[in-house]
C-alpha cells in the first residue's frame, strides 16, 4: 500500500507546494508516522487520505517554520492560479476527471527542458519509487553521480518554474512521446540490460510495466498510451522463458513458449486492437502487433512473417531508424532466406550507430553461419563479443564462437 500510495502523494503534494524535495521529505515522513501509529491504533479507513493530511501539515509546518519560503508561497499561490486558468479540460484524459496527480507529475519529469538522461532518471526516483542507489545501479554509475543528476533535475524545474500541470490540447501531441520514451527507456534497459550479471532486470521491467499501466488509466483516450502497454505486456509476458537454469539467454525459437504468461498476452492483443483503432498507427501500436504475432504464433516456423515484414515497413515509415532496419532484415531472412536479410544488413554496415549495437553483429554471424560460411560469421561474432555488457550475453557469443 505504501508503494501504490507514495506515487500518489508524491504527486499531489509536488503539484500543491511547488518543490519536488519537500514533497519527498514530507512524504517519507508521513510513512514514518504511519508505521509508528497504525501498528497501535489500527490502519485507518481510508489511509492514503490520512497519509496526505499528515503530509499536508508536515509541509505547512515546515514552511512556516522557515522565513525564506514566506515569500515562496504567494509565488506558489499565483502559479497555482495561473496553472488552473491554462488547466486544459476535462476531455482530454477521455474522462470525467483525472483520478489522480501522477499524470503531471509524470509531465513534469519529462519535461524537454531537462536532459534526457535526467527525465528517465527523475522519472524511476519520483514515480518508480526507486532510491537513489537502484537508479544509480540502473544506468551503472556511482550513486554520488545519480545523486547530483537528480539534485540538478529537481534544481531546474524549480529554478525554472516548470508547471507541475498536463499540457494543453496544443501541447500534448508534442509532449507525449517525451513521456512514453521515459517509460520505453527503462524496460528496455530491464528487458536486455545493458551490463552486469544477468541478462534481465525483472525489477526495472515490472517497474516500466506499472508506469505504463498508470499513463494509459490516465490517458485512455490516447492510443499511443495504449500502444505501449500492449507492447510492455507482450514482450515481458515472455520473460521465464528468455533464461536458462545458469541465467544464459534463450533464443526466441528455443523459448518453451507454455512458459509464456497467457494472460498477459491476452491483455495485451487487446490493447493492440484498441491502439491501432481509429486512425494512423503509432511506432508503439505497431511494435505491439508486432509482438503480438510472435505471441499468437506456435513456433518460429509458422509464424506469419509476411506481416510482420509488412508491419516493419510502416515502422520504418514513421521512425526511420537502423534498430528498425536491422529487425526488418531478420524478418525478410526468415521470409525470404538467410541470403536475402544478409544482403539488407551489408548494406546498413556504414551506418554509426550500429557499431556499437552487438544485436546487428549477432545477426550477421547468425545468417552467416546459416549460409556456411562460418571465416565470416566468426568475425561478427567477435565484433558483437567486444560490443555486449552482461556476462551471460558474453558467454553465449563465447559458446557461439567455440561452435
Amino acid at each position: 500500500m505504501f508503494r501504490e500510495e507514495r506515487g500518489l502523494l508524491l504527486a499531489s503534494l509536488a503539484r500543491r507546494f511547488g518543490d519536488l524535495d519537500l514533497a519527498e521529505e514530507v512524504t517519507s515522513e508521513a510513512i514514518e508516522a504511519a508505521l509508528r501509529h497504525w501498528p497501535a491504533e489500527g490502519v485507518p479507513a481510508r489511509p492514503g487520505a490520512w497519509l496526505l493530511t499528515t503530509a499536508r501539515r508536515k509541509a505547512v509546518d515546515r514552511l512556516r517554520r522557515d522565513q525564506a519560503y514566506a515569500a515562496r508561497l504567494a509565488v506558489l499561490q499565483a502559479d497555482a492560479e495561473r496553472d488552473e486558468a491554462l488547466a486544459p479540460p476535462p476531455d482530454v484524459a477521455g474522462a470525467e476527471e483525472l483520478p489522480d496527480e501522477r499524470l503531471q507529475l509524470f509531465f513534469t519529469c519529462a519535461h524537454p527542458a531537462l536532459a534526457a538522461e535526467d527525465r528517465t532518471a527523475l522519472t524511476l526516483r519520483c514515480l518508480a519509487g526507486l532510491t537513489t542507489p537502484e537508479v544509480a545501479r540502473a544506468f551503472l554509475v556511482p550513486t554520488a553521480t545519480m545523486a547530483q543528476r537528480i539534485v540538478r533535475a529537481k534544481k531546474k524545474i524549480r529554478e525554472a518554474r516548470i508547471p507541475f500541470r498536463v499540457p494543453g490540447p496544443d501541447e500534448l501531441p508534442e509532449r507525449l512521446p517525451g513521456v512514453l520514451q521515459v517509460v520505453y527507456s527503462v524496460f528496455t534497459e530491464g528487458y536486455a540490460a545493458s551490463s552486469g550479471p544477468r541478462l534481465q532486470r525483472l525489477d526495472l521491467a515490472e517497474e516500466a510495466v506499472r508506469l505504463a499501466r498508470i499513463l494509459h488509466r490516465l490517458l485512455p483516450a490516447e492510443r499511443e498510451a495504449a500502444g505501449l502497454l500492449a507492447l510492455l505486456l507482450l514482450v515481458h509476458a515472455r520473460r521465464d522463458a528468455r533464461t536458462g537454469p545458469e541465467g544464459e539467454p534463450v533464443l526466441l525459437e528455443e523459448q518453451d513458449r507454455g512458459r509464456w504468461d497467457r494472460t498477459m498476452i491476452e491483455e495485451g492483443r487487446d490493447l493492440v486492437v484498441r491502439a491501432l483503432t481509429g486512425g494512423p498507427a503509432g511506432p508503439y501500436g505497431v511494435q505491439a502487433a508486432v509482438a503480438a504475432l510472435h505471441d499468437e504464433a506456435a513456433d518460429v516456423e509458422s509464424t506469419d512473417w509476411a506481416q510482420i515484414v509488412a508491419l516493419y515497413d510502416v515502422l520504418l515509415a514513421l521512425t526511420p531508424s537502423p534498430v528498425v532496419a536491422v529487425n526488418r532484415a531478420v524478418a525478410v531472412a526468415m521470409r525470404d532466406g538467410p541470403g536475402a536479410g544478409l544482403a539488407l544488413l551489408d548494406a546498413l554496415a556504414g551506418e554509426p550507430r550500429l557499431r556499437a549495437y552487438p544485436p546487428y553483429a549477432v545477426a550477421r554471424g547468425d545468417l552467416l553461419t546459416r549460409l556456411g560460411r562460418e571465416e565470416e560469421a566468426a568475425v561478427a561474432y567477435r565484433e558483437a563479443l567486444e560490443a555486449t555488457g552482461t556476462e551471460p550475453e558474453r558467454a553465449a557469443l563465447r559458446r557461439k564462437l567455440g561452435e
